[in-house]
């Protein structure tokens, strides 16, 4: 099982993203190198930074309902494996064709295409090596939210939808759907992996998780559409005006900037909205929303 001591009481983001670094580095060392320029791109890929979101909102939410973060070590190492994965495709020339990533050069400008490839695929298998063999009480719907929100009805449908969509025109709806699947997904996954880190899946809170994490997973989305805009690219750490450069859809293309950013907080309302039932032990989930709606980088 992979865990780290308690670090001491701070902010639930510098927290809990210095534990996920230590849980990903502790992946690793454990690691038998078989071929050395795979493992290396993986640690490339993996641990070169980045904001650990999706593992922020694991403990955050496993917090909320009273899980111990030893529980909620793997799903987070598990989270970010899969999104670490995702990013390294996405980056490729057939997908989005990025050259930098995090203010570094992607995997397949460091290494190469094909092992750019395999570097995802091997990453997308570990997640689920981390999370089967920490045997959480739970594991069997862990790893069916997690194969859920990465695969055909998740993350990878939202990017055929999101490919299929360059040049085109969709409408607010359609496109809200896109962003479901391909960025809205992997986010509820995080919340509810944290979640059924301490209880059922039949719990109330549960469903209210669910709800905050569906809001705020389209709002992120459309915070993002809005950097691609108006963010700088030394920020970060990725070049700007890629989207209308390729011609892909946009909340600020559709709604214009100011009616993007109210859009955003309309959702960051629903999303402390479904956080109620939870009571005082959302207050960091509430936190985490406002940063993740209010960011500028």
């Amino acid at each position: 099982m992979v865990s780290v001591e308690p670090l001491a009481d701070r902010d639930i983001i510098t927290t809990s993203r210095a534990r996920t670094e230590q849980v990903l580095a502790r992946v690793f060392e454990r690691a038998t190198p078989v071929a050395g320029e795979l493992d290396a791109a993986m640690r490339y890929g993996v641990l070169g930074g980045g904001k650990r979101l999706r593992p922020v909102l694991v403990y955050a939410a496993g917090r909320a309902l009273g899980a111990e973060d030893t529980a909620l070590d793997a799903p987070a190492a598990a989270i970010e494996l899969i999104h670490a994965y995702s990013l390294i495709h996405d980056d490729l020339p057939a997908m989005d064709d990025d050259d930098m990533r995090r203010g570094r050069p992607t995997v397949h400008r460091v290494y190469n295409e094909a092992m750019a490839i395999l570097t995802g695929d091997a990453l997308q298998t570990l997640a689920f090596e981390v999370l089967a063999e920490a045997r959480p009480p739970r594991l069997g719907a862990m790893v069916g939210v997690l194969a859920h929100a990465s695969g055909r009805d998740g993350m990878a449908a939202g990017q055929a939808l999101d490919l299929c969509a360059v040049g085109g025109q969709l409408d607010v709806d359609a496109l809200a759907t896109m962003h479901r699947y391909k960025t809205g997904a992997l986010i509820r996954a995080a919340v509810r992996l944290g979640a059924l880190a301490a209880v059922d899946e039949d719990d109330s809170r549960v469903a209210a998780l669910d709800a905050y994490a569906t809001a705020i997973g389209l709002a992120f989305q459309i915070q993002d559409d809005i950097l691609d805009v108006a963010g700088d690219a030394a920020t970060l750490g990725k070049a700007t005006g890629a989207d209308a450069a390729r011609a892909k859809p946009t909340y600020p293309a559709l709604l214009g900037l100011e009616g993007a950013r109210a859009k955003a907080h309309g959702l960051l309302d629903e999303a402390l909205d479904a956080l109620a039932p939870l009571g005082e032990r959302a207050f960091p989930l509430a936190d985490l929303a406002r940063h993740m709606i209010d960011r500028d980088h």
